[in-house]
């Protein structure tokens, strides 16, 4: 008995798609269509640019993955690389920003900026050491930039415990920027004499 209602719904089916009621399988035509279609949306450019919508709609989550994707899509890295930091610093994700901020550098051991922001990271978790070294490496390749000398003697001061080196660094901030952001603390820094 219970053949019966199997074989009249197999029935009904094979009807159904004699005269047509079922959905018919997609063309060539209709596949090439959908598979260009899907290749576009997934476009470096495109995902750059989503991404970026979501990070100026808040969700930094989201502009993440845009962006992730973009750059493992081959899109341009000095155009994503900052904004993928800037939405995981904004999201208090520091170590997900070094992350993208190490194989940048590694790629581009020259841009000074990228180095010097990577120290900023370190600094930012607490791994002084390699902050240190990023600080240094920006200074040994623009030693007359006034910043990267006011956070290495930040650093040398707080974390490293180091006065006299942080003096050297604060005396050559105020050369550089003698009326900068932080020329009151770099002079408050400044030794009285060698201890």
């Amino acid at each position: 008995m219970r053949a019966a209602p199997v074989l009249a719904l197999a029935l009904l089916g094979a009807a159904a798609l004699a005269v047509g009621c079922g959905p018919s399988p997609p063309t060539a035509q209709e596949r090439l269509q959908d598979a260009t279609a899907f290749r576009k949306e997934q476009a470096p450019d495109r995902l750059f640019a989503q991404g970026k919508a979501f990070a100026a709609l808040g969700d930094m989550t989201r502009a993440e993955q845009y962006l992730a994707a973009a750059l493992a899509g081959g899109g341009d890295d000095h155009a994503i690389v900052p904004i993928l930091i800037q939405v995981c610093v904004q999201d208090g994700r520091f170590r997900s920003a070094i992350e993208y901020a190490e194989p940048f550098v590694q790629k581009h051991p020259q841009d000074t900026r990228a180095r010097y922001l990577l120290g900023t990271l370190y600094d930012g978790i607490g791994a002084f050491d390699r902050a240190r070294v990023e600080y240094e490496s920006v200074l040994a390749s623009k030693p007359d930039v006034a910043e990267p000398h006011w956070a290495l003697g930040v650093l040398l001061r707080d974390e490293i415990k180091d006065p006299v080196l942080a003096d050297t660094h604060f005396r050559e901030y105020l050369r550089l920027a003698p009326s900068g952001d932080h020329a009151d603390e770099a002079r408050a820094s400044l030794l009285k004499e060698v201890p």
